[in-house]
């Protein structure tokens, strides 16, 4: 596979282009994310995900590992699972556990792994393929998950919101949504997953379809002291991540036109004061979605998608 850099922090490859960046801050912003999933679901005795897998499960996935924080932290937790990371471009990772693989591969081409998996995991896909590559990606993941093993994708919101109206109306923050999707929807690759997910999943053919729902702050503005730890955290992932989610769309597919680069800069200088100030009581919206591969004993289950609110 070979890579090439782009714009300039983007790479590309023969076969496919990445607007996200593969470079160490990108790799930070990860970081930050997986920190804040983390601290959002601690509550729970497996904050890494919420399908019903136990440690007598064999084989897991993880597409689109990035830096392979949450592979490793899995093959951390279940050392007699083999626990594999793939992306399109390499992770930072000089060490890994000895059950964890991390794997350069494209998951659009036809997949090797002669294993089934008991659990898939997906993260943050918005915007990373068309309509079409997302309905064989999730065909692929039915077929290669043994009959009862489970599929779990997490997503978050490309908008941000504010409930109590102290974000102004003609903020950057109040149209960075707006402003994205229209660039993703015509670089072909819209960001409708978040609102299509257990739809997309319950289409592939799985069942007893479950959903989280939660609200993820940015910013120390909470009174929840867990809350405010994670909106801190989730404020650095924003504050590192606003350029690499943008840069590429805006300056590439930007409505009506495409973006200069100082423009971008200049926009996301605006979106990083809104999101320090300590008045704007901003967040994001994350889905967690978690569905099993009926068994030959289990065709019975509900194919009604169960949902847990949380705020």
């Amino acid at each position: 596979m070979t890579h090439a850099y782009i714009n300039p922090r983007y790479q590309t490859t023969k076969e496919t282009s990445a607007f996200i960046p593969s470079d160490e801050e990108q790799f930070e912003t990860y970081e930050a994310g997986h920190i804040v999933d983390l601290l959002m679901n601690s509550d729970h005795h497996n904050p890494l995900f919420r399908a019903p897998v136990g440690e007598d499960a064999q084989h897991i996935l993880d597409i689109g590992t990035g830096a392979g924080h949450w592979a490793i932290d899995v093959a951390d937790r279940f050392p007699r699972t083999l626990v594999r990371g793939v992306d399109i471009f390499p992770p930072p990772v000089n060490w890994t556990p000895p059950n964890c693989i991390l794997e350069v591969d494209d998951v659009l081409q036809e997949w090797t792994w002669s294993q089934p998996f008991d659990l898939i995991h997906l993260r943050i896909m918005e915007a990373s393929f068309t309509p079409e590559e997302l309905d064989r990606l999730y065909q692929q993941c039915y077929q290669k998950i043994r009959p009862g093993g489970w599929i779990e994708q997490v997503e978050l919101t490309i908008d941000l919101f504010c409930d109590d109206d102290s974000l102004p109306k003609d903020s950057a923050a109040s149209r960075w949504g707006e402003i994205n999707r229209k660039a993703a929807e015509k670089c072909g690759r819209p960001c409708d997953l978040f609102a299509t997910l257990e739809k997309r999943i319950q289409e592939a053919g799985f069942v007893d379809i479950h959903v989280q729902d939660q609200k993820w702050p940015i910013g120390p503005w909470p009174r929840d002291k867990l809350l405010k730890e994670a909106g801190l955290v989730n404020l650095q992932h924003w504050l590192l991540g606003v350029e690499g989610y943008s840069m590429f769309h805006l300056t590439n597919y930007g409505d009506p036109v495409p973006w200069t680069r100082a423009e971008v800069i200049v926009h996301n200088a605006k979106l990083r004061s809104e999101l320090k100030n300590p008045h704007y009581h901003i967040y994001n919206k994350s889905k967690r979605v978690w569905a099993q591969k009926p068994s030959d004993d289990s065709q019975n289950l509900s194919n009604t998608a169960r949902r847990a609110d949380q705020s």
